[in-house]
């Protein structure tokens, strides 16, 4: 379906009919599970009561139990969700690979080891950890960007270069939590499992202002990223700047990634599984932003019901189920891919 504007058709909008339903579909699904969060717990809330929660009609112990304690979390794994998903789809497009995402890259790794720095050397609070984590993964980029570039950039040998920067990052980790002592090795431990235990709206808000200005670009970019699939000689005959826009997106995916790891610590496999996943279900040639974002912010949400509730009374770190789901999907990517050859 094509929509165009009055003024001369200057304007045109291309919506998939089979990509929007997916949209709608995913949203229905990820609201319905954040309901379902906000009703359980130690205190069950009826799903009414939720609703009116919701509405600003609860009573006082209702409303601090879903609005005040349990909402912020919802939303931030629909954001951070949201988030990972966008960042694995620029990077599957840009490397044109289904392996090509921040985590097997080493973009998580190196927000991990920034983290890490801040938590073992300064015994930094919330923001000084969320600080090292988002100069830990731009570095790591830049660092995987500069020794990956050879006239361009190619995604195979970015892929490979940031596995092996990821590999020696993952041994500085271990490192590092060695020699710390063992309350600040434990505390790195858990952060670095990936949680949504504990945030609050003080989280929320940093996320979403920050969110609200990456995505816009993301946005702009993703006609160009559509273009650069082709190939670098016919993007350039499309009139795209290759390497600016290439690098726009590295950052741009970069600084998502980083952000979801300064909020909740690195949860893996989310920006592997969802543009893939969204990509079947819409049966498209590639990769999607706004079914990927939907795919993510499902998955996410998902996942960290399944935390919170399937050990119960015990709260897992999300990332443990994120990791634990994400390495099925992995197998089976894998062996799909390899049934190819």
């Amino acid at each position: 379906m094509r929509l165009k504007d009055l003024r001369g058709g200057r304007l045109s909008l291309r919506l998939d009919t089979r990509a929007t339903a997916l949209c709608l579909l995913l949203l229905t699904a990820t609201s319905a599970i954040g309901v379902l969060t906000l009703g359980t717990g130690e205190y069950t809330v009826p799903t009414a009561d939720v609703i009116r929660a919701l509405l600003g009609d609860a009573t006082h112990k209702v409303h601090m139990v879903v609005v005040e304690w349990r909402l912020p979390r919802v939303l931030l794994a629909v954001l951070c969700g949201a988030a990972l998903g966008v960042s694995g789809a620029i990077f599957q497009s840009l490397t044109r690979n289904p392996l090509g995402s921040p985590d097997i890259i080493g973009f998580n790794t190196g927000a991990n080891t920034g983290a890490l720095a801040v938590i073992m050397l300064a015994n930094g609070g919330y923001y000084q950890v969320a600080a090292g984590a988002m100069a830990g993964g731009v570095v790591t980029a830049a660092v995987v960007y500069l020794l990956a570039y050879r006239r361009g950039i190619q995604g195979f040998r970015l892929i490979i270069v940031g596995i092996g920067i990821s590999a020696l990052l993952a041994s500085f980790n271990t490192w590092m939590t060695l020699k710390a002592d063992l309350e600040t090795a434990m505390a790195a431990a858990v952060w670095g499992a990936g949680s949504l235990n504990g945030l609050s709206w003080e989280q929320l808000g940093p996320v979403s202002v920050v969110l609200a200005l990456l995505l816009p670009v993301v946005l702009f970019l993703a006609n160009r990223m559509r273009m650069l699939e082709m190939g670098d000689d016919t993007a350039r005959s499309l009139g795209v700047r290759v390497e600016p826009n290439r690098l726009a997106l590295v950052v741009t995916g970069v600084a998502l990634t980083a952000l979801v790891t300064a909020a909740a610590g690195p949860i893996s496999f989310i920006a592997l599984a969802a543009p893939q996943l969204a990509r079947r279900l819409v049966r498209s040639p590639g990769v999607s932003v706004l079914p990927s974002a939907a795919m993510g912010a499902a998955l996410l949400v998902t996942s960290d019901w399944l935390a919170q509730r399937a050990f119960a009374p015990i709260q897992l770190p999300v990332g443990v189920v994120t990791v634990s789901i994400g390495g099925v999907y992995l197998i089976w990517l894998l062996l799909g891919e390899a049934r190819r050859q």
